[in-house]
């Protein structure tokens, strides 16, 4: 296909389709073509931030190395400037769109889906202050993160929750390596059922970044969110929902949930979102026994 067919495809799509249902038709598309092609995500316990974007962008893609600069590498972390000729551009420009709400709806989680399927901790994210038409080059990273970290912090906030006389759960808010928020429960000393981490956390984070659409971003908690927060967590379209102990567990233990997977919440959701379990799950179930 040449270029200006897939532009044209670009325009069809973009003007015909709802963006949802694009978004997941595309996520879709690239996933086939890693299960078609599993050999590639296979040979390495730790794969890194480059290896995914060999993957996706010169190997998935077919783009010419010389069009995407790399300005800064290490081993948890790549970032390069994309100026390869984009179908998605010109068909916003051909449509009227702006490329910072199409490539956010429709692009972005489609293309964290395969990079997840070589490894979950490799997060793609996008400067949306610095993407075409708006600057001469998308900027764009492939950061890995560190899960038992981040549920590490989640944990020392679950522990200020229940010294401070409330339930113990804690939630963290990662965009990237920054850490953007982290909250523990204050239902029971404000009076307010709603205060769970996770809404804590959610909220504080809109408020630092400035947006409503967490986009790009990994909720960790120490505990499953319940479909209060799970559903807050699909408004708020966090790419990641990361716990350690699950609703069942804890439902053993005694703790009164309800018993309503988050998974199962997002499945019937209009958004992508992975849901990773089991994080340092021994260490959150303590906080419940």
């Amino acid at each position: 296909m040449t270029f200006e067919q897939h532009v044209e495809r670009q325009i069809v799509d973009l003007r015909d389709r709802p963006w949802p249902a694009l978004e997941r038709a595309v996520a879709a598309r690239r996933l086939a073509w890693a299960d078609a092609h599993r050999q590639r995500f296979t040979g390495t316990s730790a794969p890194t931030p480059r290896q995914a974007f060999d993957l996706l962008f010169l190997d998935y893609m077919g783009l010419d190395a010389r069009d995407l600069p790399i300005v800064a590498e290490s081993d948890d972390e790549i970032v390069w400037e994309s100026r390869n000729p984009c179908p998605t551009v010109e068909a916003c420009r051909a449509l009227g769109l702006d490329t910072r709400k199409v490539c956010r709806a429709v692009y972005e989680k489609s293309t964290q889906a395969l990079v997840s399927r070589l490894d979950p901790r490799l997060r793609f994210l996008r400067d949306y202050t610095r993407i075409r038409p708006h600057a001469d080059h998308c900027r764009e990273r492939i950061v890995r993160l560190d899960f038992d970290e981040l549920m590490g912090m989640a944990l020392e906030e679950a522990r200020l929750s229940r010294a401070g006389g409330n339930k113990g759960y804690g939630a963290v808010v990662a965009l990237g390596r920054d850490v953007v928020a982290r909250a523990h429960d204050t239902a029971a000393t404000e009076g307010d059922p709603s205060l769970h981490a996770e809404v804590n956390a959610i909220r504080a984070a809109v408020r630092r970044l400035g947006d409503a659409n967490l986009g790009g971003c990994v909720l960790v908690s120490t505990c499953e969110p319940c479909p209060m927060c799970a559903s807050l967590a699909v408004w708020a379209s966090v790419s990641a929902v990361v716990f350690g102990a699950s609703i069942a567990e804890t439902m053993a233990l005694g703790r009164t949930r309800i018993d309503l997977g988050c998974e199962e919440i997002i499945a019937k959701s209009p958004v992508i979102m992975e849901v990773i379990g089991g994080v340092r799950a021994e260490e959150c179930l303590a906080l419940y026994a």
